[in-house]
């Protein structure tokens, strides 16, 4: 489910429809350092483990976020901070040179 916790992305749907993760929106993961968002972001997580749900945070940044979001159990990130958007034809080869421990495809 994309950017969970917005519009239409209720956590009254996650029994009602089939998923296997949950986009957490970047409304979430920024603000990090303020203990409601850790809070908030902590409780998504450990709801969606419980009901077998893979947890992606969007949005992610800077290496502090990284860390903050690891240290809540996000464990998988996307972001400007692995890469801004790019086209098809050049994903192979960022893929094939890039640092394998900031990878798009790699968990923390």
């Amino acid at each position: 489910m994309d950017n969970f916790g917005t519009g239409y992305s209720s956590i009254g749907l996650l029994d009602l429809i089939p998923l296997d993760a949950l986009k957490l929106d970047r409304l979430f993961t920024n603000d990090l350092e303020k203990p409601s968002k850790r809070a908030i972001i902590h409780a998504i997580i450990v709801m969606a483990e419980s009901l077998g749900l893979e947890v992606i945070a969007e949005g992610v940044e800077s290496q502090d976020e990284v860390r903050s979001l690891s240290e809540l159990g996000c464990q998988v990130m996307q972001g400007y901070f692995y890469s801004k958007p790019m086209k098809p034809d050049v994903v192979g080869e960022w893929i094939l040179n890039h640092d394998k421990n900031y990878s798009f495809l790699s968990k923390v």
